[in-house]
Formats: structure tokens, C-alpha cells, sequence
């Protein structure tokens, strides 16, 4: 049986990083994309460059991400794992004072590039009955003052529990990941009583390891303290 495919996008720090070292060490050939080249090229050669392909591209651009999708498949023939990771933050919190430019940003990539992610992917999940997920976060779920990035979340929540229910229709899986607080460079200032990204990492692998029979549609850790 070949080994299964999984597609990483933000993977070249933070969870995204986490996700593919741990899916590699677990069998999966993994396809990895961010605009950071030189991070990309570490994880392959951390895993071996029979095990991995890393394209450096801008996944707000649809054309670029069509490439990476065109060049998994080429390299691998399949995809039977996509992971929507990546995503960013704001500098400037709140409505009033927030600044549109950060907004156009946030929205480009938090939510623009996961639409891309999946309208490219899913007819290659289709043909492997996939498994496609989501970093959406606790953010996403709650309600929090003047919070435009929450409210990009809260897309990415919605998205992924409809997603499911349109994957379901073929037999594909969806799941949304919702992590709490995690010590990424997403903060100026270390987080070491948060998560860390192996902890979401862990929580991304469980659901794909599920029997095909089990969908989690949805998995939400937090910080203990």
C-alpha cells in the first residue's frame, strides 16, 4: 500500500512545522508550502527528500497555490491529507482604531487562501475519500471585544463544519482544529505556560488516524493553566 499524502500549508514554523515532522515520522510523504524557502528546505532535510516536497509560494495568490497543488500531485500522484494552516494575526486590535491594511491582509490570508486551499484540493480528496482540516481556533467560537481576528476564525469555523457536511456527501472527512493560546512567534513574547505546537501537531494526527469510519469534525484543546 503507498504511503499516504499530506498537504501542509503555513508549514515552515509553529504548527504548521510541528504537523509535518510529526506526520513524516508517522508514515505520511508530506507536501509542504510558506513563503519562507529556507524554512521549508530544513523540514525536508530533517525527513529526507524522498519523504517530502516543499513549494515556496504565496498561498493568497490563487495561481501560486494551484502550483502547489499541481506539484503535489505530480510528485505523488495524490493528496489524502490537506491541512489549511496557515494564518495570521493583527498588531492593532479593536474596530475604531484598527487599520484597514492589516484587515486586507488577515482576510487574505485567514480566509481567502483557505477558500483556494480547498476549492484546489477537494476534487483530489474526492478521488481518495481525504481527509481535509482547518486551524480555526477557541477565537473562532467565542465572543471577544472589537475582535476582527476572531471574527476571520469565526470564517474558518463556519467553513469547516459546512465543508464537512458537503465532503460527507462522497465520503470524505473534515475536521476543524481549535486550539487555545499556543507558544508560536504569533506572539512577541514566549508563551511557555501555553501550548506548544507539538500539542496541536498531536491533536491533528489523531484525527487523521481515526478509522475512516470516524469523522472528528471538530477539536478543541486548550492551555491546562
Amino acid at each position: 500500500m503507498s504511503k499516504k499524502v499530506m498537504l501542509i500549508t503555513g508549514a515552515s514554523s509553529g504548527i504548521g512545522r510541528a504537523t509535518a515532522l510529526k506526520a513524516a515520522e508517522a508514515g505520511y510523504r508530506i507536501v509542504i508550502t510558506a513563503r519562507r524557502e529556507e524554512k521549508l528546505d530544513e523540514i525536508v532535510n530533517q525527513v529526507g527528500i524522498e519523504n517530502a516536497l516543499a513549494v515556496k509560494a504565496d498561498i493568497t495568490d490563487l495561481a501560486q497555490m494551484g502550483k502547489v497543488v499541481h506539484q503535489a500531485v505530480d510528485r505523488f500522484g495524490k493528496l489524502d491529507v490537506v491541512y489549511a494552516n496557515a494564518g495570521v494575526g493583527l498588531n492593532k486590535s479593536g474596530t475604531e482604531h484598527g487599520d484597514p491594511e492589516e484587515w486586507n491582509k488577515l482576510i487574505d490570508v485567514n480566509i481567502k487562501a483557505l477558500l483556494w486551499t480547498a476549492r484546489l484540493t477537494l476534487t483530489h480528496l474526492r478521488e481518495t475519500k481525504g481527509h481535509f482540516l482547518v486551524t480555526s481556533s477557541v477565537a473562532g467560537k467565542i465572543h471577544m471585544k472589537g475582535s476582527i481576528y476572531g471574527a476571520s476564525k469565526w470564517f474558518a469555523y463556519g467553513f469547516g463544519q459546512n465543508l464537512a457536511r458537503e465532503m460527507e456527501e462522497w465520503g470524505g472527512r473534515c475536521t476543524v482544529i481549535c486550539p487555545g493560546m499556543v507558544n508560536t512567534e504569533f506572539f512577541d513574547e514566549p508563551k511557555p505556560d501555553k501550548l506548544k505546537p507539538e500539542d496541536v501537531a498531536d491533536a491533528v494526527l489523531f484525527a487523521i488516524q481515526a478509522p475512516h469510519r470516524s469523522t472528528l469534525r471538530e477539536i478543541e484543546l486548550m492551555p491546562t493553566n
